[in-house]
């Protein structure tokens, strides 16, 4: 179990990184038109075009919002990848039902890490679980993140357009008003919720999980600070998704089986 606790942290720690690059290359970018990406790399032209010509085909929808275009796309790009969600919330389930098989193992070969991983391994296979499928939504999800960030940065549009009274295009610190500050916060706070909703339903948490918990959302407040706050947006979008969804994969079941009296 431990290998596979690493492998999500390196995730995390790639996320991080990828993060940190992004916001060092922010004061780099030069802004443009989308037609005038097809001049550019080979990520631009094939990606970001296209992306940036999304946001702007749904920006016409919303009259030029490009704030309601980015909470449409966020609504197409999590509803794509429900299926994904939904494998990872059976693969969780079943993960929970194999427990007390886990526990045995772990019980019967207590002297013996190495057997210990094999035979979990093992369980897995034959049961069908794959212990990395919460991580799946959040990969899918890198790709369509850097694509948003390189539009927004670069999309002259969208860059220089006001949603809510801020400018899209210039992060927390440079719209010169309080009300800025309130991004971060309510990504971190819908960051933290949504984690703390799929883990409370967890009946046996992984080592460190709850170190995550409280990790996650710093580390989101902290980026946010630094990103174009068409991005914190994206994030508190894609984070309220998230919780609706979790409302009724996680609470709601629960609700109904403490409902039901006990015979």
């Amino acid at each position: 179990m431990s290998r596979i606790f690493k492998r999500k942290w390196l995730l995390v720690a790639g996320l991080i990184v990828m993060m940190a690059v992004l916001a060092g290359c922010s004061s780099t970018r030069q802004h443009m038109t989308t037609e005038d990406m097809l001049q550019g790399g080979f990520w631009q032209r094939n990606v970001v075009y296209w992306f940036s010509l999304v946001l702007d085909k749904f920006a016409t929808l919303f009259n030029g919002e490009y704030g309601l275009a980015i909470l449409l796309l966020t609504i197409v790009v999590r509803t794509l990848i429900l299926p994904l969600t939904l494998k990872q919330y059976r693969s969780s389930k079943a993960m929970q039902a194999i427990q007390p098989e886990i526990e045995k193992i772990r019980k019967k070969h207590k002297d013996n890490p190495q057997m210990v991983q094999q035979e979990t391994m093992k369980l897995f296979q034959q049961n069908g679980v794959n212990p990395m499928a919460g991580c799946f939504p959040m990969i899918v999800q890198m790709p369509v993140f850097i694509a948003l960030y390189n539009s927004i940065s670069t999309n002259s549009a969208i860059y220089g357009h006001k949603f809510l009274g801020l400018q899209l295009g210039l992060n927390v610190k440079e719209q010169g008003m309080m009300l800025a500050y309130a991004l971060p916060i309510i990504a971190a706070i819908t960051t933290f919720t949504q984690t703390k909703m799929m883990q409370s339903q967890q009946k046996t948490a992984m080592p460190g999980m709850q170190v995550m918990l409280l990790i996650f959302p710093v580390m989101i407040f902290v980026m946010a600070l630094q990103f174009p706050v068409a991005l914190p947006l994206y994030w508190i979008y894609s984070n309220l998704y998230t919780i609706v969804q979790n409302y009724f994969l996680y609470v709601r079941p629960s609700k109904r089986k403490e409902s039901v009296p006990a015979k």
